[in-house]
């Protein structure tokens, strides 16, 4: 009667791969921009914060959609 299996996983496979690599690849990104700015020989300022909390915001939420597929 019901169409929908309580099993039935969100994604399915045959695209999972292709999540996973595009997300990897944002996360990737994320990181690799984080950590070159990061590395700037000049210091870090406070008002600084208003761009660093949102990108590892984003970053902690890429790794979590990561860890769900």
């Amino acid at each position: 009667m019901d169409e929908h299996d309580p099993k039935e996983e969100p994604i399915e496979t045959i695209f999972r791969n292709g999540t996973i690599t595009a997300v990897g690849i944002l996360l990737a990104f994320s990181l690799g921009f984080l950590t070159h700015w990061a590395a700037n020989p000049l210091p870090w300022q406070l008002y600084d914060l208003f761009a660093v909390v949102p990108i590892l915001l984003g970053i902690a939420l890429q790794m979590r959609a990561l860890s769900m597929l």
